[in-house]
């Protein structure tokens, strides 16, 4: 090999004269110029009957092709960025605190004529549900909550022109064991862990209207087909605050949303939320970070990816790393607070409360045991709080404690990390609070930067209305798309499997992308 290696490179020099400074040239030709339409008619033959339409130099004609090809390159440059979509009304998260039990929201547009709802954000589950056609669900009247100043709504699919059933044939449909016939809608039931939650009902697929941009291009309306599980009955926490204008499922399955988008080619395989200090944030379906982000790969469980589950190689409190404190963790903005498991909880606490310069108390020990009280006038250190990941990749904890002040002027800190029962964590909104967090599908990992939530363009978060008639809206991918798997990343969600952890809490549990010029290619240029 080092001998014929040799060889080739004393001919390339012998070819081009045996000068040290030899080089390649090439004859340019002008996409108008008579070489040109030599070269197409050998290429192509007369057209139109022996006559090509070839522009007179520096006419008018000539001048408007030019532009006119100017125009497509550029349109070719701008079409290669990848889009990022975000719902219609923007891509706006909101934070109602306790009333909404603690979880982030977002308002999104389903159906024709489109209707709104206000969803909770989860990526640890996989469907899109809103409440639909009720049996039991959450009031809906904004007189019964404190937070909103408009009626939130019920959907119902027969009155959108652009739903249909999906029915028990379909290939997403994973429930088709309980159904009697082919062509009956597809049910499914969703049960979450936390105090007997769950939402049931049968399956529809309907419009889901975004917004798309890139950074060179105007924004415009997209409709993309979704699967929606139209809610009839809800139980649990989803009675009680949580999510009661349904919820979005952003997990790995087949039928979640950022799952379809991708599948139907309008987004890369990819979606980052960003939670801010200030109860708001941002979420973006397509986003894959920035080039300097962290990352730490995903993991499979079971193998499979049917849940963001990564793994933790230590936990630091302050400058001190613990110790055998590395742990499996899922990686869930549906779960409020973040858990730990049982031995590295009593690691971290311990180390918590050793460092902490301010009194101890005891402040309702069914949620957080590690409060402490101090006047205004002590001075009073919280020790920081960090991730460690493989490859020495750190991620900061900007939100690990929940203060106030009491009616006496003193200041309450809590550690807000919770004692988990299983021996995985959860990464919950508190730690994921002051990042952009990249749940990067295609490539498996998870992405994080430091982040205000504004880094990325939202020029409009007014309500839109739907796209106008005759625009070709994106279609669900057939199920020959559905089984031609476009990347690595998962298996198909299960109707009626659990979610690992809480989703949703009750309120006594809070949890939840020079052309050659050689004669082969030159056409290719010239068009």
């Amino acid at each position: 090999m080092e001998k014929n290696a040799v060889v080739l490179v004393l001919s390339v020099w012998l070819l081009v004269g045996g000068s040290e400074a030899g080089t390649f040239s090439s004859k340019l030709i002008h996409r108008f110029s008579d070489e040109a339409k030599v070269l197409w008619t050998a290429r192509n033959g007369n057209v139109a009957n022996g006559v090509v339409s070839w522009p007179k130099r520096n006419s008018l004609e000539y001048l408007e092709l030019l532009i006119e090809n100017d125009l497509k390159r550029q349109r070719m440059k701008l079409g290669s960025q990848d889009p990022l979509l975000f719902p219609s009304q923007g891509s706006e998260t909101l934070f109602f605190g306790n009333e909404f039990d603690w979880l982030h929201y977002t308002w999104i547009d389903i159906g024709t004529p489109n209707v709104s709802f206000l969803v909770a954000l989860d990526a640890g589950s996989d469907l899109l549900w809103v409440p639909c056609d009720c049996i039991q669900c959450a009031p809906l009247s904004a007189s019964y909550y404190n937070s909103l100043d408009k009626d939130l709504s019920e959907y119902n699919p027969s009155l959108s022109s652009s739903s249909k059933n999906l029915s028990c044939s379909h290939q997403l449909c994973e429930s088709s064991s309980y159904c009697k016939r082919p062509n009956d809608p597809c049910p499914y039931i969703i049960e979450y862990d936390s105090d007997n939650t769950s939402s049931s009902g049968y399956l529809v697929e309907d419009k889901l209207h975004l917004k798309s941009f890139t950074d060179h291009a105007a924004e415009s309306l997209v409709q993309a087909s979704v699967i929606v599980g139209c809610g009839r009955k809800q139980t649990g926490g989803y009675l009680d605050g949580a999510a009661p204008d349904g919820l979005m499922g952003l997990g790995p399955g087949n039928i979640s949303v950022p799952s379809l988008l991708a599948k139907a080619g309008l987004i890369q395989n990819s979606f980052s939320i960003c939670f801010d200090e200030n109860g708001s944030g941002r979420i973006y379906f397509g986003d894959k970070g920035l080039a300097s982000q962290q990352s730490t790969p995903f993991l499979p469980i079971g193998g499979k990816y049917e849940t963001y589950f990564v793994r933790v190689e230590h936990l630091c409190v302050g400058n001190s790393c613990l110790e055998r404190s590395g742990f499996l963790a899922l990686v869930d903005s549906g779960t409020s607070f973040t858990f730990l498991p049982p031995e590295i909880y009593d690691k971290v606490v311990l180390e918590f409360d050793k460092q902490v310069d301010a009194r101890r108390i005891s402040y309702q020990e069914d949620l957080w045991k590690y409060c402490y009280n101090v006047s205004s006038q002590e001075p009073f250190k919280i020790p920081s709080m960090r991730l460690k990941f493989a490859m020495n990749q750190s991620f900061e904890i900007h939100n690990h404690i929940y203060s106030y002040t009491d009616i006496e002027g003193f200041t309450v800190f809590c550690l807000t990390v919770l004692r988990g029962s299983d021996d995985f964590g959860i990464i919950g909104q508190n730690f994921m609070t002051g990042h952009r967090i990249v749940f990067d599908r295609e490539n498996l990992k998870l992405g994080w930067s430091h982040s205000n939530c504004q880094d990325v363009s939202d020029r409009s978060s007014e309500h839109l209305t739907p796209s106008p008639n005759g625009e070709s809206p994106i279609q669900l991918p057939t199920n020959e798309q559905q089984s031609t798997n476009n990347t690595p990343a998962v298996a198909p969600t299960v109707a009626g499997r659990a979610s690992t952890k809480p989703s949703v809490a009750s309120p006594l549990q809070i949890p939840t992308v020079l052309c050659l010029l050689s004669s082969l290619l030159l056409l290719r240029c010239l068009l």
